[in-house]
C-alpha cells in the first residue's frame, strides 16, 4: 500500500516539478503551468532561500546592441523569489509604494501560480506596472524596509517586471478584454503623456471622466519614450502599457503643444472643466562655463531624444543622425548621465565614454545598479572632478575639457558634502563630444500660457500636496513640473493624487458646495480608483 505523502514530500515535489517546467520551456516563462501549492513553505524554509539574481546580457555582448540588458526571471526563479516573502501582518512595503500597490497580495498570487491574478492586483492601482518594475528605485522605496533587508530584500521590482511582462507577452497572442469605461462625468484635459499624465488620465477614466491627453511630441510616453534608452526600457513595453490606458477610453492627441497649437481658452470653450499639467522637466540646465556653445556639445535632453525617440542609434535606417566623436565625456552622475554614457558606449566609432562628476561615487544620485552597469560596460569615471572650460579649435569644435580636482568639505543644503576646488590641480581631458547631464527643469511654455498661474523661482508649479491643485482652482499639476527632475514612480504617485483632487473638486462643484473657479478647501482622502 502506497504511503500518504507528507507536507514535506508535497513541497519537494512541487519544487522539482517547477524546475522541470522551467527547463522544458526555457525562456518562455510559462510560469502559469507551475502547479498551485497545497502547502506554503514555513517561515524557516523561506528564510533559507537566497535572493535570486537577475540574469543579464554579458557586458561585452550588450555594448554592441540596444536590446534589454536585464533578461527577466524565468518562471521557476520568480516562484522561488516570491516564496521568500514572509507575508508580514504589518507590511512595510505598501506605505513606501507611491503607486499604492498591495505588494504582498500580488506576490501571494505568484506563489499560487496565478499570474493573471497577480497582474490584476498590480493594475488595480498602477497603470504602468511593467514600466515601474524596470525603472523604479525599489531599493529606496518598497524594498527598503523589508524584513529581509539585511539578507537581501524580496525583489519586488523584479517580480513586478516578471508578472507584467509575462502578461503583456501573453496578451500579444490573446488580447485581453479590457474594461472600457463609459464617461458619465465632466471632460478633463491632461497636458503631457508622461508617467504623471498617463496615471492621472487612467485613474480619472476609472472614476467616470471623459479624458483627453494632449502630447506635444509625435509619440505618447513623455520622458519614458524620449528620456530612457531601450536597453533599460524597451519601446514595446511603453507602447503596450499606453495602449491599455487607451483601451480604457482615454483619448490621446499627439503633435499638440499646449500654449501654442492649442490654448487654455480653446480647452475651456470646448467644455473641459479641469486641466492637469504633467509636462515634465524637459528644459536643460547648462554648465555656465566658457565654450559651452561649441560644436559637439549636447544637452542630455537633445542627445537622448535623438537616440531614444528618433532612433538615431539605428541611422541610416532611421532618418535622424547624431554626431559623436571617438571620445565622449558626460558631465553629471544621475540616472540621465548614466544613460548618456552607456548610450555613447554603444555608438559606432566611440572608443571611450567617460563620466566627470564633482563629488565621489557614494554621493552620486544615480541608482547603484545603473552605476554598476556603466562600470561593467567600460565607462570611465572621473570622480571629484569639476569642468571649468570647454576647449575649442579654430572652427569652434570641442577638442577637450579643462577640469579642476575637488575635495569634499562640510555638507551643503542637500545633505551631501560640498565639493571644494583644490588650487593648482587643473588638468585637461581630451574629448570631441560633451554631453551635459547636470539637471533639467520644467519648460515654461505650458505653464506660462495659463494666466495667473503661480510659478516658483525654480520654474516649478507650486501645488497643494494633498490635492495637487494649483492657485488656479481648475488647474492641477504633478510630476517633474512641480519639483524638477525626479523619478517615474514619484510622477505616478502625484498623478494618482491629482486624479483624486480633480474628482473632489469637480464633485464639490457638481454638488453645489463650491462654484467652478473657487478653491477646493478640504483635504482629499486616499480613496481607491480601482475599477
Amino acid at each position: 500500500m502506497e504511503e500518504a505523502k507528507t507536507a514535506e514530500d508535497v513541497k519537494a515535489e512541487r519544487l522539482r516539478r517547477a524546475r522541470e517546467i522551467a527547463e522544458k520551456k526555457g525562456r518562455e516563462r510559462e510560469a502559469d503551468e507551475v502547479e498551485k501549492p497545497e502547502y506554503g513553505l514555513s517561515k524557516k524554509e523561506r528564510l533559507k532561500i537566497p535572493r535570486q539574481p537577475m540574469p543579464e546580457q554579458a557586458p561585452f555582448v550588450r555594448i554592441k546592441n540596444f536590446e534589454s540588458v536585464v533578461l527577466g526571471y524565468a518562471g521557476e526563479v520568480a516562484l522561488l523569489e516570491a516564496e521568500r516573502c514572509l507575508d508580514c501582518p504589518d507590511p512595510k512595503c505598501i506605505p513606501l509604494c507611491p503607486a499604492e500597490v498591495d505588494i504582498p497580495a500580488f506576490i501571494r498570487e505568484i506563489v499560487k501560480g496565478n499570474l493573471e491574478g497577480a497582474y490584476a492586483v498590480l493594475k488595480e492601482n498602477n497603470a504602468l506596472p511593467a514600466v515601474c518594475g524596470r525603472v523604479c528605485p525599489q531599493e529606496i522605496q518598497c524594498e527598503q524596509d523589508c524584513l529581509l533587508a539585511k539578507k537581501g530584500p524580496v525583489a519586488i521590482g523584479r517580480l513586478e517586471q516578471f508578472v507584467a511582462e509575462y502578461m503583456l507577452e501573453r496578451y500579444e497572442k490573446e488580447p485581453p478584454r479590457v474594461t472600457r469605461y463609459k464617461p458619465t462625468k465632466e471632460k478633463v484635459a491632461v497636458i503631457g503623456s508622461g508617467p504623471a499624465g498617463i496615471t492621472c488620465a487612467a485613474d480619472l477614466a476609472k472614476l467616470g471622466y471623459e479624458v483627453t491627453i494632449f502630447e506635444s511630441l509625435h509619440k505618447p510616453g513623455g520622458v519614458l519614450m524620449y528620456g530612457i534608452p531601450p536597453f533599460r526600457l524597451p519601446r514595446r513595453i511603453i507602447e503596450a502599457e499606453i495602449k491599455s490606458v487607451q483601451d480604457m477610453g482615454v483619448e490621446i492627441t499627439c503633435n499638440t503643444v499646449f500654449g501654442k497649437t492649442i490654448t487654455l481658452d480653446d480647452l475651456l470653450n470646448d467644455g473641459y472643466r479641469a486641466i492637469f499639467l504633467g509636462t515634465g522637466a524637459g528644459l536643460p540646465t547648462f554648465l555656465g562655463i566658457p565654450g559651452e556653445n561649441a560644436n559637439g556639445v549636447y544637452s542630455a535632453n537633445e542627445f537622448l531624444t535623438r537616440i531614444n525617440l528618433m532612433e538615431a542609434w539605428d541611422f541610416p535606417n532611421a532618418d535622424t543622425p547624431v554626431y559623436v566623436g571617438k571620445r565622449v565625456v558626460t558631465v553629471g552622475a544621475g540616472n540621465t548621465a548614466m544613460d548618456c554614457s552607456r548610450v555613447a558606449r554603444r555608438l559606432p566609432g566611440v572608443e571611450e565614454s567617460r563620466i566627470v562628476y564633482r563629488r565621489t561615487k557614494s554621493e552620486a544620485p544615480a541608482r547603484a545598479e545603473e552605476i554598476d552597469h556603466a562600470e561593467q560596460e567600460g565607462v570611465i569615471f572621473n570622480f571629484l572632478t569639476q569642468p571649468v572650460e570647454i576647449i575649442r579649435d579654430e572652427m569652434n569644435w570641442i577638442k577637450g575639457l579643462k577640469c579642476i580636482k575637488m575635495e569634499l568639505g562640510e555638507p551643503d543644503e542637500s545633505g551631501r558634502r560640498r565639493p571644494i576646488p583644490i588650487a593648482g590641480s587643473d588638468f585637461e581631458i581630451e574629448c570631441d563630444t560633451l554631453l551635459n547631464a547636470v539637471g533639467q527643469r520644467p519648460n515654461p511654455i505650458a505653464m506660462g500660457s495659463i494666466p495667473g498661474l503661480e510659478i516658483s523661482k525654480w520654474g516649478t508649479v507650486p501645488v497643494d500636496e494633498r490635492t495637487m491643485q494649483t492657485n488656479v482652482p481648475y488647474v492641477f499639476a504633478g510630476g517633474d513640473v512641480t519639483v524638477g527632475a525626479s523619478t517615474v514612480i514619484f510622477a505616478v504617485g502625484q498623478g494618482k493624487k491629482a486624479a483624486r483632487g480633480i474628482d473632489a473638486y469637480l464633485t464639490a462643484v457638481r454638488d453645489g458646495r463650491i462654484k467652478w473657479g473657487e478653491k477646493l478647501a478640504v483635504a482629499v482622502s486616499a480613496v481607491s480608483v480601482a475599477g
